[in-house]
C-alpha cells in the first residue's frame, strides 16, 4: 500500500525534473546553440524555449552585442622612427553567420589582433612620422578593410576601426617639443621685430611731425616779432630817430629785458657775457658802426657796373 502511494509522488519528481531541464531562456541580443547528440541542432534566440531532456544540449551561448579589441601594435616608420599604435576594433556577430561564428572560429579576439598586426606593419612602414599623424584614418580604412574581408567568411562583421593613440619613441617626442618650442620662438621674434619696427616708425613720425609744428611756431614768432620791431622802428621815426638807431635802441632794450628776466629767477645759474655796466654802451655803439658800415658797402655795390654794362 505504502508503494501505491509512493509511486505517484516518484512519478511527479520526474516530470518536475523533466520540465526543469527542458525549459531554458535566451537574453536578449544573444544567441543559444542547440545540440542533439553532439551533433548542431538548432540556434535559438531570445525568448522562452523547449528542448529534449537528456537528448538536446545547450552548446554554448554567443553575444550578438558590439564588441570592442584594443590592440597595441609596435612598428617603424619609413624615417626609422619607432612608434607604437593603439587600433581599438568595433566589431560584432552577423545574425545570419551565428553557425560560421560558433562553430568555425576558435578565438576571434587573437584572428583580429593578428591582422591589425599584418596590415599596420604593413602599411606604416610607407610613411614618416608626420604622415603616420596625418594620415592615420587612412591606416583604420585600410585595417578595417582587410578585416572586412577577411571576418566576414567566420561571421563577424566588423562595425569600426579607429587609430586611437600614435606614441612615438620618448627622445622623439622630446626632440619634436624641441623643433615646435623653436619655431614658436622664431615666430615670437619676427613679431616682437614687426612691433618694435611699428613703433620706431610711429616715434619717428610723431617727432616729424612735432618738429613740424615746432619750426611753424618758432617762423611764426619770428614773423610777430619783426612786424614789432617794424612797428617800433616807425614809432621812433616819427620822433626824430633814425632807422639805425632805432633799430641799435631795441636791441639794447631786449638786452636789459633779458637781464631783468634773468634776475627775477633766483635759480639761474647763466652768467652773461660781456656784462659790465658798460656792455650796453658798447653794444649800442657797434650796431650804430655796424649799420653805417652795412649802408656804405650797399651804397658802393650799387656804383660797381654789372656784366651787362649797367651799373
Amino acid at each position: 500500500m505504502e508503494n501505491l502511494i509512493a509511486l505517484p509522488a516518484v512519478m511527479l519528481f520526474l516530470l518536475f525534473l523533466t520540465a526543469v531541464v527542458s525549459i531554458f531562456t535566451v537574453k536578449q541580443t544573444t544567441a543559444a546553440i542547440v545540440q542533439r547528440m553532439g551533433k548542431f541542432q538548432t540556434i535559438r534566440t531570445a525568448g522562452f524555449h523547449f528542448k529534449i531532456p537528456f537528448i538536446d544540449a545547450i552548446a554554448g551561448r554567443i553575444s550578438l552585442k558590439i564588441q570592442q579589441l584594443d590592440v597595441n601594435v609596435e612598428t617603424k616608420t619609413k624615417d626609422d622612427v619607432f612608434v607604437g599604435l593603439k587600433v581599438s576594433v568595433q566589431f560584432r556577430v552577423l545574425p545570419d553567420k551565428i553557425y560560421e561564428a560558433f562553430y568555425e572560429l576558435e578565438n576571434p579576439y587573437q584572428q583580429i589582433t593578428s591582422y591589425v598586426f599584418d596590415v599596420v606593419r604593413a602599411e606604416v612602414p610607407k610613411l614618416r612620422l608626420d604622415d603616420v599623424f596625418v594620415r592615420k584614418d587612412d591606416i583604420a580604412v585600410a585595417i578595417m578593410r582587410e578585416l572586412e574581408e577577411a571576418m566576414s567568411d567566420y561571421g563577424y562583421g566588423i562595425v569600426k576601426a579607429l587609430v586611437t593613440d600614435i606614441d612615438p619613441d620618448a627622445a622623439v617626442k622630446q626632440a619634436m617639443n624641441h623643433i615646435n618650442a623653436a619655431e614658436r620662438k622664431k615666430l615670437a621674434a619676427e613679431y616682437e621685430a614687426e612691433a618694435e619696427r611699428i613703433r620706431i616708425v610711429a616715434k619717428a613720425k610723431a617727432e616729424a611731425e612735432s618738429k613740424r609744428l615746432q619750426g611753424q611756431g618758432i617762423a611764426d614768432q619770428r614773423r610777430e616779432i619783426a612786424r614789432g620791431l617794424e612797428e617800433s622802428v616807425e614809432v621812433l621815426n616819427k620822433v626824430g630817430i633814425n632807422s639805425q638807431e632805432a633799430s641799435a635802441l631795441i636791441v639794447v632794450t631786449q638786452h636789459y629785458d633779458t637781464m631783468q628776466s634773468m634776475g627775477e629767477n633766483s635759480n639761474s645759474n647763466l652768467i652773461l657775457l660781456p656784462n659790465q655796466p658798460s656792455a650796453g654802451s658798447d653794444m649800442l655803439s657797434q650796431m650804430v658802426a655796424s649799420f653805417a658800415a652795412s649802408q656804405q658797402l650797399g651804397e658802393q655795390m650799387k656804383k660797381v657796373p654789372s656784366k651787362n654794362g649797367k651799373s
